[in-house]
């Protein structure tokens, strides 16, 4: 049986995005409580029980969080544009060999706004 799995979890960082034209808020530095989450798609363990282990979940992510929380996005190499987009692009491709079954990561920057990649649009 395949089931989908979400697991969330939260930094707090700054950022400015450079690209903006001048006098647009999110130009200058400020910050942000982001919540990630990660959507994982698998099999169900035929004797565990589960698909993967949370816990397994949140030790495989604690290096790639380390790199992010309290911190400037925009002095993490690949971020210099710290994007939603460009943040959940980052995460997706470096949790996506640690984590078997990681389908989607979501950022949301603001408990009102989301964004996901890759997109599930039909």
């Amino acid at each position: 049986m395949k089931f989908e799995l979400r697991q969330h979890f939260q930094i707090e960082s700054a950022r400015r995005l450079p690209n903006l034209q001048e006098g647009h808020p999110c130009g200058r530095m400020h910050g942000h409580s982001f919540k990630i989450i990660l959507t994982l798609v698998g099999e169900q363990h035929p004797v565990i029980g589960w698909v993967l282990d949370y816990h397994e979940i949140t030790e495989r992510m604690k290096p790639l969080l380390g790199e992010l929380d309290h911190r400037v996005l925009n002095d993490v190499p690949g971020l210099e544009n710290p994007t939603s987009e460009n943040l959940a692009f980052w995460i997706f491709t470096k949790a996506r060999p640690l984590i078997a079954g990681l389908q989607k990561v979501t950022i949301m920057e603001t408990p009102s706004t989301e964004c996901s990649y890759p997109a599930s649009l039909s």
